[in-house]
C-alpha cells in the first residue's frame, strides 16, 4: 500500500464509499413495508412512532455497515489483486486496518442497543440477524449459492422491522423475506458475472463460475419471477389493497427490462441493470406500499 490513510472529512467520505451506504436503498425500503404492515396488523395503525422508526433506521444502517466493513476486512487480500475492487479503502491504503476494526465494532454496537431499546424478541434475535450478514462474506470461498445468503441477509429486513414494531413474528410478513432473498440472489448474479474468470482463477465461488453466464442468468431470471410471485403472495396474505398490486406488476415491468439489459456477452450495462433498477424496485414497492397503506383502497 502506497497511499496515506486519509483523516477528516475526506476520511468520513471513505467511509461512506466502504460501506456503500447508496446501497442501504435495496433493503431499507422493504424493512419500511414491514414495519407498516406489521404496526397496521398489530396496532391497527401503519405508523408505529418516530421512537420505534428511529431505531428500526439505527437498527438498519449499523447492521448493514457492520456487515459490509466486515467484508472488506474478509476480502482485503482479494479485493488487492482484483482490476475491479484493488481501489477499495484497505487495499488502496486510504484507511488502515485498526480503523475499520474499530468501525465494524462501533457499528456491532450501535446495532445491538439499537435492538435492546426496541424490544425484547428483537434483542434476542440481534446476533442471529447479525451473524447471517456477517457470514455472506465467507461463502463465496466455499459455495456458489452464496448469492442466496446476501438475499437472506437483506431478506431479514422486513422480518425484522415487524418484529422491531410489535415485539412478534408472523406468517403474513414471510412471502416479502422470500422475495427479497429471490430478488437479491437475482441482482447479485448478474453483478457477479463481471468478476467470473478472476473467481475461477483464485479458487472463488460464484453461480456465474460454477455454471456459466447463460444458465447463471437462467437462474437469476428464475429467482426474478419468484420474487414477483412471493411479493403478489406477500399481498394477499397481509391483506394489502389494490395499489400494492399495481406496483407489484411495476416492479414485475423493471425486472423484465433489467434481464434484458445484460447477456453474456454483453456486461456493458452491469451497473444500470444492479443499481439504478434495482433501486427503483426497492423504492417503488415502497411507495405503493405507503399509498395503499394511506388510501385504504382494498379489493
Amino acid at each position: 500500500m502506497n497511499a496515506t490513510a486519509v483523516g477528516g472529512v475526506r476520511a468520513f467520505r471513505v467511509y461512506l464509499e466502504m460501506i456503500k451506504f447508496e446501497h442501504s436503498i435495496f433493503a431499507l425500503p422493504f424493512a419500511l413495508i414491514g414495519m407498516m404492515w406489521g404496526s397496521r396488523m398489530e396496532l391497527h395503525t401503519p405508523w408505529p412512532g418516530p421512537r420505534v422508526f428511529v431505531l428500526i433506521i439505527l437498527a438498519m444502517v449499523s447492521c448493514r455497515s457492520a456487515a459490509m466493513a466486515f467484508n472488506r476486512i474478509a476480502d482485503r487480500d482479494i479485493d488487492a489483486i482484483n482490476p475491479r475492487t484493488k481501489m477499495r479503502a484497505i487495499p488502496a491504503g486510504m484507511l488502515k486496518l485498526k480503523q475499520v476494526n474499530l468501525f465494524f465494532f462501533g457499528s456491532c454496537l450501535l446495532f445491538f442497543v439499537a435492538a435492546g431499546l426496541l424490544n425484547p424478541l428483537a434483542l434476542a434475535l440481534s446476533p442471529v440477524a447479525l451473524g447471517v450478514t456477517l457470514f455472506y462474506s465467507l461463502t463465496k470461498r466455499f459455495t456458489p449459492l452464496c448469492h442466496f445468503v446476501l438475499g437472506l441477509s437483506l431478506g431479514i429486513a422486513p422480518s425484522a422491522a415487524w418484529i422491531a414494531s410489535t415485539g412478534k413474528l408472523a406468517m403474513a410478513i414471510g412471502p416479502i423475506t422470500l422475495a427479497v432473498v429471490f430478488w437479491t440472489a437475482g441482482f447479485d448474479i448478474i453483478y457477479a458475472l463481471q468478476d467470473d474468470e478472476f473467481d475461477a482463477s483464485h479458487g472463488l465461488r460464484s453461480l456465474p463460475q460454477t455454471l456459466g453466464r447463460p444458465k447463471a442468468l437462467a437462474v437469476s431470471r428464475i429467482c426474478h419471477t419468484l420474487a414477483v410471485i412471493c411479493l403478489a403472495i406477500g399481498g394477499m396474505m397481509s391483506g394489502s389493497g389494490i395499489v400494492w398490486f399495481i406496483g407489484v406488476a411495476f416492479a414485475a415491468a423493471l425486472l423484465t427490462y433489467e434481464q434484458s439489459l445484460v447477456k453474456p456477452t454483453d456486461l456493458s450495462r452491469v451497473n444500470m441493470a444492479f443499481f439504478t433498477l434495482n433501486g427503483f424496485v426497492s423504492l417503488g414497492m415502497f411507495v405503493f406500499a405507503f399509498i395503499d397503506q394511506i388510501t385504504g383502497i382494498r379489493h
